[in-house]
């Protein structure tokens, strides 16, 4: 990967799972997902997005702020 400052993690709560966009320790973005399977897909996805997307693309693809 590119030495992007965001990182993503998946999670499971009470609430069901969760995909989280992270700026160092700060969540900047987070998708509730139905299942495991759709947290994975999900996750890959926001990952190839960091790989192909400059910062401020992928900034204003997912719509985080600057810190």
């Amino acid at each position: 990967m590119t030495g992007t400052e965001f990182t993503v993690s998946i999670a499971e709560s009470a609430q069901g799972w969760r995909v989280s966009i992270l700026e160092g320790d700060r969540v900047v973005a987070e998708r509730a997902c139905r299942d495991h399977l759709e947290a994975q897909t999900y996750a890959s996805t926001v990952r190839q997005h960091l790989y192909w997307l400059s910062s401020e693309t992928f900034r204003a693809y997912y719509r985080i702020e600057p810190a």
